[in-house]
């Protein structure tokens, strides 16, 4: 599509909102598939009894790895979509997930070498990359009054795919027990099929997301692209990292009571689901009051998430336990939202600054997209880097002490940080010079 004008309300009332929304809903399609499939090691663990041969430590890098490979990822599969159109490397992502579900369906059985799993565990982060491919495309599409939504569905619905996948594995569990854990990504192998297919025959191109190569370098010059990355860790790669760990942790930090697979299972998807249905909220409220004031906000509590999951933790209170651990997602969530929602926002701001000092005001539209198109990569791959860390900070948290307390208060003080520099970089009030 050649001609795309967002912001003029009469083409968006006319062919714009269609256009987009069909877009839209395909791309969710799309990277809710690949959220599942970069998750699907957060479930396989749980299959991976004593006949496997492998420690808690070890499965804690089985969830690591695909986190890892999933964060590089974002950054070549952001402007991918400017190289080869939206709905081409829409489709292309989506046929690359069949690698590491098949890969899986193959290899899953006892006596199978540690080496071989982790290698077909890190593969699966070729499903983490579609996040950024999918955020750069619709962010393209919706005006800048409707972006904290748009940005918010795209991404929520894709963060559901965590829950999707683990409540697949809760039914596999249940029903034919946990020989059998094949079942789990044989089962993505046609919804990626059709996911692909309704791609190619419905997604567009657009011309205008067609970025100039020094984009990257550009926004790496960018101050804000570091402040609003680390503040991205904190929010998304919480999300994604209990995501994947909270079974996990969840055995481990309470094995008496969690001693089946079944059991875990049963409570692992809800944090992430909650997380997921609160994304798009983030976005609203960050339409509404600004994402710099939600996201402190969401720092502050998810400070006090953590403050409860470390009490809990010493005082062995299983219900506090997971009240914390809800909190977390659930706010997480919402940060995910608000913190994206400033990354148009902050180079809309640039751009209107550029247009009083007399720039031509669709040049500077056109270079707020750019920018905001390469740092949503940029944030997107720092952030999923977030991921690692959490879980590098249970496993070395488990493997020294036997609990998680280490990084229980390690996440709380990260909280805390993110928000003094929220409110440092982007609230504080500031003395200001009178214009001459």
């Amino acid at each position: 599509m050649d001609d795309w004008r967002p912001e003029d309300t009469a083409f968006w009332e006319r062919t714009g909102a269609r256009v987009a929304r069909r877009n839209l809903v395909l791309s969710v399609l799309c990277e809710h598939i690949g959220f599942s499939v970069w998750s699907l090691w957060s479930v396989l663990v749980l299959f991976l009894g004593p006949e496997y041969g492998i420690d808690a430590a070890g499965k804690f890098l089985l969830t690591a790895l695909p986190t890892a490979l999933g964060a590089v990822l974002r950054l070549p599969y952001t402007f991918a979509v400017a190289v080869f159109g939206g709905r081409n490397w829409t489709v292309f992502s989506a046929l690359l997930l069949l690698v590491p579900t098949v890969a899986a369906g193959v290899v899953l059985e006892p006596g199978v070498s540690y080496g071989t799993l982790l290698a077909v565990a890190c593969v699966a982060g070729v499903g983490g990359g579609n996040f950024a491919s999918s955020m750069a495309n619709i962010n393209a599409y919706y005006p800048q009054r409707l972006k904290g939504w748009a940005l918010g569905v795209n991404a929520g619905g894709g963060n559901l795919g965590v829950p999707a996948v683990q409540l697949l594995g809760l039914l596999i569990l249940a029903t034919a027990g946990a020989g059998h854990p094949r079942l789990l990504p044989l089962l993505y192998i046609p919804l990626i099929c059709l996911a692909a297919l309704g791609a190619a025959l419905r997604m567009d191109n657009l011309t205008a997301l067609r970025n100039d190569k020094r984009a990257m370098r550009d926004v790496c010059r960018e101050p804000h692209t570091w402040v609003v990355s680390a503040l991205y860790i904190g929010t998304f790669g919480s999300f994604i990292g209990f995501g994947f760990a909270f079974g996990q942790v969840l055995q481990v930090q309470f094995h008496d009571r969690f001693d089946t697979p079944v059991k875990a299972a049963c409570l692992t998807f809800l944090g992430p689901l909650l997380g997921s249905l609160v994304r798009p909220v983030g976005g609203l409220l960050a339409d509404r009051w600004g994402g710099a004031r939600v996201t402190m906000g969401t720092f502050a509590a998810m400070a006090g998430g953590a403050l409860l999951v470390l009490t809990a933790s010493r005082q062995g209170s299983l219900p506090l336990f997971l009240t914390g651990f809800v909190a977390l997602f659930l706010f997480s969530g919402v940060g995910n939202g608000s913190t994206y929602k400033m990354i148009p926002a902050i180079f809309r701001a640039k751009a209107a600054a550029a247009v009083a000092r007399g720039a031509d005001p669709d040049t500077a539209e056109r270079e707020s997209r750019r920018r905001a198109s390469a740092l949503i990569g940029i944030a997107g791959a720092i952030g999923a880097f977030g991921g690692v860390l959490v879980n590098v900070a249970f496993r070395q948290s488990f493997q020294t002490s036997g609990n998680g307390d280490a990084a229980y208060l390690a996440f709380l003080i990260a909280y805390a940080l993110c928000l003094v520099l929220t409110w440092a970089v982007y609230l504080r009030p500031r003395r200001r010079t009178p214009a001459p």
